[in-house]
């Protein structure tokens, strides 16, 4: 089989993939995360995971396959990135409390010394609880909301704000297994699985 580049530093993603026997290789990659306004959230989540695996890609020259992601969580047409801090993940918790929001992954896979590139995303709906302020707060103290799209864990803590789900689980995790699998088996004949 051909090794495996995870063009990530995601612990969940590497966590998903270790967990099906993959162990992928682990690159950061070095791009400058830009999101150009007026574009579509699956629009972006698939450009910023091509730009991630296409920056790793040309770091490797032995048909290498490597995979790029890039999750984002939309709520009614805006992008709700990472919090810079404990009061914008707590305002980003109180506006999806009792609220639906998409989470999208971009999952882009190319394989090196060859024109294989695919791009495709997947789409969750998520719906909150209605939570009280003291739920968010102690939520918050959790720390779980740093480095998260969305400001939350759902795999962690996170969960517990979550009152149901409609679509893939692992893909609000930061992965959606189930397409990578699919993309994998009909493209380079790898099951996850």
């Amino acid at each position: 089989m051909d090794k495996i580049i995870l063009a990530s530093s995601s612990p969940r993603r590497r966590e998903l993939l270790n967990r099906y026997k993959l162990n992928p290789v682990i690159v950061e990659s070095n791009i400058e995360e830009k999101i150009i306004s007026g574009e579509e959230p699956e629009q972006i989540a698939m450009s910023l995971a091509f730009e991630k695996a296409y920056e790793v890609s040309t770091r490797f020259n032995e048909s290498e396959i490597v995979i790029g992601a890039d999750t984002i969580v939309a709520f009614q047409k805006n992008i709700l990135g990472k919090p810079k801090d404990e009061k914008e993940a707590y305002e980003i918790i109180k506006l999806l409390s009792g609220r639906e929001h998409y989470v999208i992954t971009g999952i882009s896979i190319i394989k090196v010394n060859t024109n294989i590139k695919l791009v495709d995303y997947e789409r969750t709906k998520v719906k909150f609880r209605n939570l009280s302020e003291d739920k968010i707060k102690k939520y918050i103290s959790t720390k779980e909301y740093l480095d998260k799209a969305g400001a939350y864990g759902i795999q962690g803590y996170g969960e517990i704000l979550v009152e149901r789900i409609e679509g893939c689980y692992s893909n609000v995790v930061g992965l959606p297994l189930g397409k990578l699998d699919h993309l994998l088996n009909k493209f380079f004949n790898i099951n996850i699985l």
